[in-house]
């Protein structure tokens, strides 16, 4: 449906509004100011910075902003209070409606706008490493709950699979496993299993090092994690093979997939988590594929152009693309595995 010039304006202004929004949230996730309510209860700006530092001026301009956009509740005494529904998607790291690390994600790419210009003009990308922290921690924070909370039960419900990874002495291998939130999930799982996380970029293995650490798991005997691509993996060595949300960031996808399967045991598995993205290309589309297409122009599209030659996928990978790679990789067939309303990601399984 086409909107008039006014109609237009309002959805841009409306824009507007969410995007400083999510960057006042960004402000207050990275200032700590969040926490502090949530552990502390209500605040002046005075009590908020005294609590988790900042300066008071700057406190009480953003108190009074978020609460001004609904986020916080101003009181009479002068103090704000985050409501409980807030403060669980806000601050709490274990629930699967934890989203601050989304307003992260677009804050860190949004730095990078003048390397996205030069990328979309000419052709080039803008890798991880540049990207940096802030989006390399987000997207490991934003999986974590999920990874730690559903990603068991989702591969006990497939019989088959959960049998291959339950084999005495089975090998998984997560590949690009970022921060190992995925790799964690599994050695604590299967805990007769030796799991091994490979990932591209040198500062995600450093902080699935420390992430193992902290989940009491060390980097190192039945769980450990390497500098490297799929490359690394020893043929014919492995029960199962993992590649959770990456592979559309991948610039040689079928390299990858042919690697995993020289990788498999006989009998062996090969398990994609991906964007549950549409079937096809449908416009207007719904509001997960808006989201996807927003991930892929600011992040991974540029991210897998950033390393030449590329197949250039992005976040928007159907079926029919991976089914596609799997296929040039020597696979026979893919398959989507019954596991559902697990966010925005869909399963497939790649029969050798």
């Amino acid at each position: 449906m086409t909107m008039t010039t006014e109609e237009f304006a309002d959805r841009l202004f409306q824009a507007a509004l969410g995007t400083i929004e999510i960057l006042s949230i960004h402000l207050g996730d990275r200032l700590g100011w969040y926490r502090a309510l949530a552990a502390h209860g209500p605040a002046t700006a005075a009590e908020l910075s005294a609590r988790a530092g900042g300066h008071e001026r700057y406190a009480r301009e953003w108190l009074e902003q978020q609460a001004a956009a609904g986020i916080l509740t101003a009181g009479a005494d002068g103090r704000f209070t985050l409501p409980a529904g807030a403060a669980e998607v806000l601050t709490d790291e274990s629930s699967l409606a934890y989203l601050a690390p989304l307003a992260r994600m677009l804050a860190g790419a949004a730095v990078h706008t003048p390397a996205l210009l030069e990328a979309y003009r000419g052709g080039g990308g803008v890798g991880w490493a540049t990207f940096g922290t802030d989006v390399r921690e987000s997207q490991a924070d934003m999986n974590r709950p999920w990874f730690e909370t559903a990603l068991t039960p989702a591969l006990a419900g497939v019989a088959d699979l959960d049998a291959v990874l339950r084999r005495p002495g089975a090998r998984l291998a997560d590949v690009g496993c970022g921060g190992g939130w995925s790799a964690i999930a599994l050695a604590r799982a299967y805990p007769e299993a030796v799991v091994e996380g490979v990932d591209v970029d040198a500062p995600s293995i450093e902080l699935a090092g420390r992430n193992a650490k902290a989940a009491g798991l060390s980097d190192g005997g039945r769980l450990a994690f390497h500098h490297g691509d799929a490359t690394l993996l020893e043929e014919g060595r492995y029960d199962a093979v993992f590649a959770f949300e990456c592979l559309h960031d991948m610039s040689r996808p079928v390299e990858t997939l042919a690697a995993v399967r020289r990788a498999l045991r006989p009998g062996g598995v090969v398990v994609v988590m991906d964007e549950a993205a549409g079937e096809a290309f449908t416009a207007p589309a719904d509001d997960t594929e808006r989201l996807l297409y927003g991930f892929s122009l600011l992040i991974c599209l540029p991210d897998g152009m950033a390393h030449q030659p590329s197949a250039g996928t992005g976040t928007v990978m159907r079926p029919d693309t991976l089914r596609r790679y799997a296929t040039e990789a020597g696979f026979r067939d893919v398959e989507v595995l019954p596991i559902e309303d697990f966010g925005f990601w869909r399963f497939y399984r790649l029969l050798p």
